[in-house]
């Protein structure tokens, strides 16, 4: 990604990029086996697929591997791999109608299970995304338009708790420790709750403009003393300090159309990655103290249309990606 003083246009060596014949959203980037890069379509129908790829730093090339691409009921609305290195089996989750896992295989997909949260259906309300816990794996946390929260064992394919969390759609879920998790909602607040407390929560921030949707949320894993925030149709980057509710400690606004994804670095606690409509992806360094004009992006990248979405893995701290139309990229940072 080049510095925000020249023009956008990174060296060919440091973006990869695949084509795909469908518009692309979800992705993930296994911890497993780096290799290992899966893309879910988005068509507007029940028949929808995630895509394996194989992604080579050395030739700069991110490439299919047919065998390991699937159907998916529906548009997979995240998907991520098991986040330890250590983890026995290369498993994947998606959420879509259902929490569903997959074991990736060298040259096979096995389906391990679907968890459905509804007690009395066998449909589940659509689920809007969800967080794998790195400290505790056998916990995934999903959100869903029916207002709750649901925390599974997926080793045992059980609920642990489901919890009304907010007073609207809820549409993001982040994991900080063992057992607190964040999550953002339709009702345009930032909820904290602790597991041990299942009947409280804490409000640690509000849309200033009143029912303005909250869309995103990221736990920055190297201090977690910081989230941040997106709202719904706003060119800005909320980021917030749990220690000091209510007031962000800093709003990063230099896109020029609304924000659609954000993520920490995985490796720094100073680093914060967005994309959105403008086709910009902008890294930025937080200040320890912000100027009175602002806080200016140190890098962006241009797309070749709105970017969707964005994943900075663990896996590969090096590489940002970036999906955009029927592309999917991988930016070296």
């Amino acid at each position: 990604m080049e510095n925000s003083t020249q023009e956008s246009h990174p060296r060919p060596e440091n973006v990869v990029t695949y084509e795909s014949p469908f518009p692309i959203y979800a992705m993930a980037i296994s911890a497993v086996n780096r290799r290992r890069v899966a893309v879910g379509s988005f068509i507007e129908e029940l028949k929808n697929r995630v895509d394996i790829l194989s992604f080579s730093e050395d030739s700069s090339s991110l490439k299919p591997v047919p065998s390991l691409s699937f159907d998916h009921p529906y548009p997979p609305t995240k998907l991520l791999f098991h986040p330890s290195v250590s983890a026995p089996s290369n498993l994947l989750a998606s959420s879509g109608d259902f929490l569903r896992l997959w074991e990736v295989k060298d040259s096979s997909i096995a389906a391990v299970s679907t968890l459905n949260n509804s007690k009395t259906s066998e449909y589940s309300a659509p689920l809007t995304s969800f967080d794998w816990n790195e400290v505790e794996p056998r916990r995934i946390g999903t959100s869903s338009i029916d207002t709750t929260c649901t925390i599974w064992d997926i080793e045992k394919g059980v609920v642990e708790t489901q919890l009304i969390a907010h007073d609207k759609e809820v549409y993001d879920i982040a994991w900080g420790e063992a057992g607190v998790f964040a999550s953002v909602s339709a009702d345009g607040s930032v909820r904290i709750f602790d597991l041990r407390d299942k009947e409280h929560s804490t409000i640690i921030y509000e849309s200033p403009m009143p029912d303005t949707p909250l869309l995103r949320l990221a736990w920055n894993k190297q201090d977690l003393r910081y989230m941040a925030t997106i709202l719904m149709d706003s060119n800005k980057i909320v980021i917030l300090d749990i220690r000091s509710p209510t007031m962000p400690v800093a709003e990063l606004e230099r896109h020029s159309a609304s924000v659609n994804a954000i993520a920490w670095a995985p490796q720094s606690a100073r680093h914060i990655c967005s994309a959105g409509d403008d086709a910009q992806a902008l890294l930025w360094e937080l200040p320890t103290v912000a100027g009175p004009n602002g806080i200016d992006p140190m890098s962006m990248y241009s797309a070749g249309a709105e970017i969707n979405q964005l994943q900075w893995s663990a896996a590969q701290p090096d590489w940002i990606a970036v999906a955009f139309a029927n592309k999917m990229q991988m930016l070296k940072v």
